[in-house]
C-alpha cells in the first residue's frame, strides 16, 4: 500500500507541475481592468473554457496531493 501511494504521489506531483505550467498568467494588470474582462463573453464563460478546466483540475489535484501527503506522513 505504501509503495502504491508513493507512486501515485509522484504521478500526481508531476501532473500538477505540468498543469500549473500550462496555465496563463493572472497578471493582466491595468489592461485587464480597463478592458472590463468580467463583462465580456469570455469572462462569463471562463469556467467552460480550457483555462477554466485547467483551474478545476489544479484544485482537484492539489486536494489529492495533500491527502496523499498526509496519509504517507502518518505511516
Amino acid at each position: 500500500m505504501h509503495t502504491f501511494l508513493t507512486i501515485l504521489f509522484v504521478i500526481v506531483s508531476l501532473v500538477l507541475v505540468v498543469i500549473v505550467l500550462m496555465q496563463e498568467g493572472k497578471s493582466a494588470g491595468l489592461t485587464g481592468s480597463i478592458n472590463g474582462m468580467a463583462d465580456t463573453y469570455w469572462g462569463k464563460n471562463k469556467g467552460r473554457s480550457w483555462e477554466g478546466k485547467l483551474q478545476k483540475a489544479t484544485r482537484i489535484l492539489v486536494i489529492v496531493f495533500f491527502v496523499i501527503a498526509v496519509i504517507l506522513n502518518m505511516n
